[in-house]
């Protein structure tokens, strides 16, 4: 798949609970909380809509162990198919909660499109 634009600002009150939503339904073997995912992957924050990482922009996929990213981005990949493409709008409680991350304020909600490539 072509990468696509990166997530818009959000609008309204954030969600206070993870929110995913499959763009495209991937075809191949599901995602589960053992595995290790091959993603690419764009990060905006809901507040504004700015970019704070990219794996398409680097250009090529990132490989996660699902047990080693922030619990919002592990939930909302799990249970998706490779070949699938993903909206994750994940709250501060299952992200980074009160502390930043470098370009991430603390009490961010972070918003990912996400297309599962593989798994190992």
């Amino acid at each position: 798949m072509t990468a696509p634009s990166q997530a818009q600002a959000g609008t309204g009150q954030p969600p206070t609970k993870l929110v995913t939503q499959d763009i495209v339904i991937g075809t191949g073997k599901k995602a589960v909380p053992t595995d290790t995912v091959d993603v690419q992957y764009s990060g905006t924050l809901y507040s504004d809509g700015s970019l704070f990482d990219s794996s398409w922009q680097r250009g090529e996929p990132a490989s996660f162990p699902l047990d080693g990213v922030v619990p919002g981005f592990a939930q909302g990949i799990e249970g998706m198919q490779v070949g699938g493409r993903r909206v994750i709008v994940i709250p501060p409680d299952l992200g980074y909660g009160n502390r930043a991350n470098g370009p991430i304020p603390a009490g961010s909600t972070l918003v990912f499109v996400v297309d599962l490539v593989g798994i190992s």
